[in-house]
């Protein structure tokens, strides 16, 4: 996801204040403002509004209010301002108090040149009447960010070359996706898998969990203790074997951990895993109508060629990354942190990770949070002092790669771009990935001959789909 995702590229510096509206010259007050360092972002301003501004607001919101205002026993408009007053004061002065302490927080942190990072903390010290409104605004500013080193840093680029052995580790990898498990009469070795019965004993007595039937068990595959797996090799179909089993200290089961067990098993089936050949039928299981191998590898190789050119990006984007934030370390606002944990919680509960509840503890994210925080203050600081301006062409083009392959590709493209949440999420991408672009092309760039097997972490793992 972007780093930008929480910090909207277009005002990633922002007022916070519920649905405040900004003030217009014409609206600055007399206030007296007073600002307190609490830490190295931490603010606390004190606010006085004078008392003749804030009744004079009052009473011009009740003279509003009798106008319109409908009570039995007086004509429309013609209700006294004593009855005004009696009825309506306590509402009007509760709703012009929260008006001015939003207009007039605005208007200190404009005259103090502040940035909050979120919502203030308001506490109010004084609002009697006849007398100054006085508050307390609590908040976070954003840090000033000078930034270092955008034109020292140093990078490597991976050089993979894509080898017949690595398309044959390729094809190899495609052949065992559509393997199928067939029996056989030998003696099952490791890799083949065992259909067994069996009933376990510790100290000549049945326990919970020791018998079972039509058990899968792949010889070597880790599905089962490796006592239990390692004493079926060799064992044959009708088979009937006694086989010694020692659970490990920290087995789940407490009632057995640290245990000798002894288990009768029969060998129900042996089974070998075959692999189809490479031929116009296995190309057709891949989707190649007319059984071409020779365009099927061709394929195998272009969406191996993609994956290399993403794993190439991704890595020098982590290296380029890494030399920014290590650069320009930053104290970060807490409360942009603490939103940031919650986004983080809400993708792992989402994705089904976390303890059996699903949740997480929100100290298990607290790194991760911290640094795409300052991440995302520290491109959007390269944006402004770049001049980086978002390619709106790079926009429309990733949205149309989204709604390619869909029925109504065109169609579905221009409702993306007219949903504005949707829009605002694809140029936060499209914004930073012009960032590192930017970056990368002012580093120092290395070559690092690799193979690629090394390049993805993997020797014959299977390559995925080329999107």
């Amino acid at each position: 996801s972007s780093l930008l995702s929480h910090q909207k590229f277009e005002q990633t510096i922002r007022y916070s204040f519920g649905d405040r509206r900004p003030v217009s010259p014409g609206e600055k007050m007399e206030i007296s403002i007073s600002v307190e360092t609490t830490g190295s972002l931490g603010r606390r301003m004190t606010v006085q509004v004078p008392a003749e501004r804030v009744e004079q607001e009052i009473d011009d919101r009740l003279k509003s209010v009798s106008r319109n205002a409908k009570m039995k026993g007086f004509r429309p408009g013609k209700v006294p301002m004593t009855v005004i007053r009696q009825k309506f004061g306590g509402q009007v002065r509760q709703e012009v108090l929260g008006e001015i302490m939003q207009t007039s927080y605005s208007e200190a942190i404009s005259r103090e040149n502040l940035t909050p990072a979120g919502a203030p903390q308001i506490a109010a010290d004084n609002r009697e009447t006849g007398q100054d409104l006085k508050y307390t605004a609590t908040f976070e500013v954003y840090p000033q960010i000078e930034l270092k080193g955008l034109f020292d840093f140093s990078i490597e680029k991976p050089q993979p070359e894509i080898t017949d052995a690595d398309m044959d580790a390729m094809l190899e990898n495609l052949r065992k996706q559509k393997a199928v498990w067939e029996t056989i009469k030998r003696a099952a070795k490791e890799g083949d898998r065992v259909i067994v019965d069996f009933d376990g004993e510790i100290g000549g007595e049945a326990f919970e969990g020791g018998h079972g039937e039509n058990v899968s068990v792949v010889i070597g595959g880790g599905q089962m203790l490796s006592d239990f797996e390692n004493g079926l090799s060799g064992i044959s179909t009708g088979e009937v074997r006694e086989v010694k089993v020692k659970f490990p200290k920290d087995y789940p089961n407490e009632k057995v951990a640290d245990k000798s067990a002894i288990f009768n098993i029969t060998a129900r089936s042996v089974e070998q895993l075959n692999s189809p050949k490479v031929d116009t039928g296995f190309a057709r299981e891949y989707g190649i109508e007319d059984g071409n191998v020779e365009f099927l590898k061709g394929e195998l190789k272009q969406n191996m060629k993609r994956e290399m050119e993403q794993t190439v990006r991704r890595r020098m984007k982590e290296q380029i990354l890494d030399s920014l934030v290590n650069a320009n370390p930053l104290d970060v606002p807490r409360s942009l942190v603490d939103d940031e944990i919650n986004q983080l919680m809400h993708e792992a509960r989402h994705a089904g990770l976390g303890g059996e509840d699903g949740s997480t503890p929100r100290d298990a994210f607290e790194s991760t949070a911290t640094r795409r925080v300052a991440l995302g203050l520290l491109i959007a600081e390269v944006v402004r002092s770049q001049n980086i301006e978002l390619d709106r062409d790079r926009v429309k083009s990733r949205v149309e790669e989204l709604a390619q392959g869909h029925e109504n590709a065109e169609e579905l493209s221009r409702a993306y771009l007219a949903d504005p949440r949707f829009r605002g999420q694809i140029e936060s991408m499209v914004l930073e990935e012009q960032v590192i672009d930017w970056l990368i092309s002012q580093a120092e760039i290395t070559e690092k001959p690799t193979t690629f097997g090394k390049l993805m972490n993997f020797g014959t793992a299977a390559v995925s789909g080329g999107n």
